[in-house]
């Protein structure tokens, strides 16, 4: 799988070597990692593809990504599927970044790419959720085209379907 390459990032597919290495906390050799990363929540995604990859093998495309900085290569966040697409076609994302990458519009540039990725390889439903409280990720699911379709207690949920 090659990496998908916006205006200012790349998004690179995460293989199991590299998501081995955001579960254990150390960077390859020649990677970069920005201040901060992983996240708890990098470090969640990776141990989840991990299993799935024992389990099923690597599903790339609908796998995770490290979100890179093209000028600088660095690693600034990931996002990703939570699993290839189910019968009907429907996927389940999620995406983070470092606290420094925030507010530059990362996100939805990367989250854009993804969506732009899913409609290219058939799926027709893509979801995406937040907490009540975390308005930013609420708006760069809104800013990438995703619109808002229920909420819980809990969470707002969105969604894109083609």
């Amino acid at each position: 799988m090659e990496d998908l390459v916006t205006t200012r990032l790349v998004l690179h597919p995460m293989t199991v070597e590299e998501a081995r290495r955001v579960v254990a906390g150390t960077p390859g050799e020649k990677e970069r990692w920005g201040p901060g990363y992983p996240t708890e929540g990098d470090v969640e995604s990776a141990t989840d593809f991990l299993g799935h990859c024992a389990r099923t093998g690597n599903p790339q495309p609908f796998g995770d990504y490290e979100i890179r900085e093209r000028e600088s290569g660095r690693v600034i966040g990931s996002l990703g599927f939570n699993r290839p697409p189910d019968a009907e076609g429907t996927v389940t994302i999620g995406y983070g970044l470092i606290p420094a990458a925030r507010g530059k519009g990362y996100a939805v540039e990367a989250l854009r790419e993804l969506l732009r990725l899913a409609r290219e390889r058939g799926v027709t439903r893509v979801k995406g959720d937040a907490d009540l409280d975390n308005v930013a990720s609420q708006r760069v699911m809104a800013s990438a085209g995703m619109r808002y379709v229920a909420a819980d207690e809990r969470v707002k949920y969105y969604e894109s379907t083609w």
